[in-house]
């Protein structure tokens, strides 16, 4: 898994109790998880689908330094599953995990489009091709 984005919880992504507000998280992990379907996919009409479950394992407070984390799991002929997991940085406890956040591939129409994807791809190897 690889966790690329860091978050810094502050006052204004608090909950009444004092914690990380779930709506928050899910929101970062939304725009996280779009990014990361978008440069697999080459294309930024990719839309969120369906997501699984979310596990909500422990709280993050205020000053707590988090990382999302995101691996491809499937690639299906439009479509791209993930997973997810987020962790406090310094400790590694994880906070949130969801086994299946599925992107769909659309076309300038919005209909989905099939994006020849077979694996999981790097930038890097792809500027030296």
């Amino acid at each position: 898994m690889n966790f690329h984005t860091r978050k810094w919880v502050k006052p204004e992504d608090l909950n009444p109790n004092g914690t990380l507000f779930g709506g928050s998280l899910l929101k970062w992990i939304d725009e996280e998880a779009a990014i990361y379907a978008i440069v697999q996919l080459e294309n930024q009409r990719c839309v969120t689908k369906y997501i699984s479950e979310i596990n909500f394992v422990s709280s993050a407070k205020k000053g707590d330094i988090i990382e999302l984390g995101m691996e491809a799991m499937n690639f299906g002929r439009t479509s791209l599953t993930l997973r997810c997991e987020v962790r406090n940085k310094l400790t590694h406890k994880t906070i949130l995990a969801i086994d299946k956040i599925v992107f769909v591939s659309l076309d300038e129409n919005g209909n989905p489009q099939p994006h020849g994807k077979t694996e999981v791809t790097y930038v890097k190897d792809r500027l030296t091709k």
